[in-house]
């Protein structure tokens, strides 16, 4: 995808001027898409990867640090933090959006199965969380997908072995938990951003650690979050 960079990044500005002028997301995007003959995942690329100036402003003030809320109170959107850490084990592309987020275009969310690669991710959320001494941590995944009960336990287990305080649960409709939550929430879902005040891009910051996982920047890279 790499190769494709200054492709990319025109397509990004043409998108985000859209965006800008007010155009609505879907037309702005097929028609920037369509001008420069974009792929599937190109395409996806830009919808999750480009925002409104203002929109990404306002999303990247919310933008928190995990090591800057030590001990406090942290809900995590398990789904979406999981399956972007494990896109990123798999390789698939991963962009470094306008608001400071980082999000995965694998688009596996509906397909996602409980696999050893799950456990494995696991270890590193905790790991990361022991390391920067997260307070109580509450996980919420979403029920009808595959597992989520299964999922919910091997993260209480995990998590207590690196003597975190965690509680991990399978419910119907995970954003109603997280976005009434008090504490600051982990998440790169773009509804649950704008609906909160303090949040954090866990995934994100694991990844950004991670020498072996590259970032696809549709601009100049300086708005990279330094974490």
């Amino acid at each position: 995808m790499t190769e494709f960079w200054p492709t990319l990044t025109e397509a990004a500005a043409d998108f985000r001027f859209l965006l800008t002028r007010g155009y609505p997301r879907k037309n702005a995007l097929d028609l920037v898409g369509n001008r420069y003959g974009l792929d599937h995942t190109a395409r996806q690329l830009l919808h999750r990867g480009v925002f409104a100036p203002i929109v990404a402003a306002a999303r990247r003030a919310k933008l928190r640090l995990l090591r800057d809320l030590p001990n406090l109170p942290l809900a995590l959107d398990g789904h979406n933090v999981l399956i972007t850490l494990e896109c990123a084990g798999r390789g698939l592309p991963l962009v470094a959006a306008d608001d400071g987020f980082v999000r995965d275009v694998g688009e596996i969310s509906g397909a996602f199965k409980v696999s050893p690669a799950t456990d494995r991710v696991l270890a590193l959320v905790a790991d990361y969380l022991a390391d920067n001494q997260a307070g109580p941590v509450e996980v919420f995944y979403d029920a009808p997908l595959s597992l989520s009960g299964e999922l919910a336990r091997r993260t209480r287990e995990v998590f207590a072995s690196r003597n975190l305080s965690v509680q991990a649960a399978a419910v119907p409709v995970p954003e109603r938990q997280l976005s009434g939550f008090t504490g600051a929430i982990a998440t790169s879902d773009t509804a649950l951003i704008d609906a909160h005040s303090a949040v954090i891009d866990l995934a994100g910051e694991i990844i950004r650690r991670h020498p072996a996982w590259q970032l696809i920047y549709l601009r100049e890279p300086d708005l990279g979050v330094e974490v």
